[in-house]
């Protein structure tokens, strides 16, 4: 198991600033949020990649700034906009080959936005396997506004596909959905392959670790039953931590907490 930041945390920085910001304070595992459709140019993803490369650093996931259209591009009736969007997620995947990176972060459909869950889950699969052929691993985040925030959907989801349905499990919407962390662990089991991190209570839903109340201690056997080997990636909105210092302070104390994980 291994521990990372996402370059999200500094949004609205550019993103190789973000990167290097990181990068600059010995962080060795990161998560690349694209916030653009020109940051999927080949020559700057190079950069990027050139720019990791010489820190000795990896970058593990890739989250799409079009996260926000995907009810509408993959949960539609209209088949040729199904059909262009996975075209243009093609681009993701090619970026990610660029990277190194092996999982994307997938958001899905809003609630909003009824869809039969057997056509979901087809849709899904299209996408995922589309990935596979990229050696990319698609895995769906509960995220709180869409279909995916509960775990009663993605436990369907995993009964439906098996195998194929991967997950990335973030702290912060579980507890905006009112769930527990630790119940989307025992149910989905080795089929969370990515964790988004952040503390969390009474004082809010995202926080710097030891800021909330999250039982770190249950969280992490809970992880070690399930023989959990991929990252856990802090991801925090800027209004949570003052500075890159106090961002990186915390970061190692995260880095010390689930040492005893290894």
């Amino acid at each position: 198991m291994k521990t990372g930041i996402s370059t999200a945390c500094f949004y609205p920085e550019l993103l190789e600033n973000a990167l290097k910001n990181i990068l600059e304070r010995g962080v060795d595992v990161l998560e690349i949020f694209i916030n653009t459709h020109s940051e999927l140019d080949k020559s700057y993803l190079m950069n990027l990649k050139a720019m990791t490369d010489s820190y000795g650093a990896e970058i593990v996931s890739l989250h799409p700034f079009t996260c926000g259209i995907e009810p509408m591009m993959f949960f539609t009736p209209y088949q040729r906009r199904f059909e262009d969007i996975l075209e243009y997620y093609k681009l993701y995947f090619e970026a990610m080959n660029i990277l190194g990176a092996g999982i994307f972060v997938f958001h899905g459909n809003n609630k909003q936005n009824t869809y039969p869950d057997d056509k979901y889950f087809e849709r899904y699969l299209s996408l995922y396997n589309l990935g596979k052929q990229f050696g990319i691993t698609v895995a769906h985040e509960n995220v709180e506004r869409c279909t995916g925030g509960h775990l009663s959907f993605l436990s369907k989801m995993y009964d439906a596909l098996g195998d194929s349905a991967k997950f990335v499990l973030d702290l912060k919407q579980a507890r905006r959905a009112g769930e527990n962390p630790n119940d989307f662990i025992k149910t989905l089991k080795n089929n969370i392959i990515h964790i988004h991190y952040s503390d969390g209570g009474t004082n809010g839903e995202c926080l710097k670790f030891g800021e909330g109340e999250f039982d770190n201690t249950t969280f992490i056997d809970n992880l070690r039953q399930n023989n959990y080997k991929n990252a856990i990636i802090l991801e925090l909105y800027r209004e949570n931590f003052i500075d890159t210092d106090d961002l990186i302070s915390n970061f190692k104390m995260i880095e010390s907490s689930f040492d005893t994980f290894n």
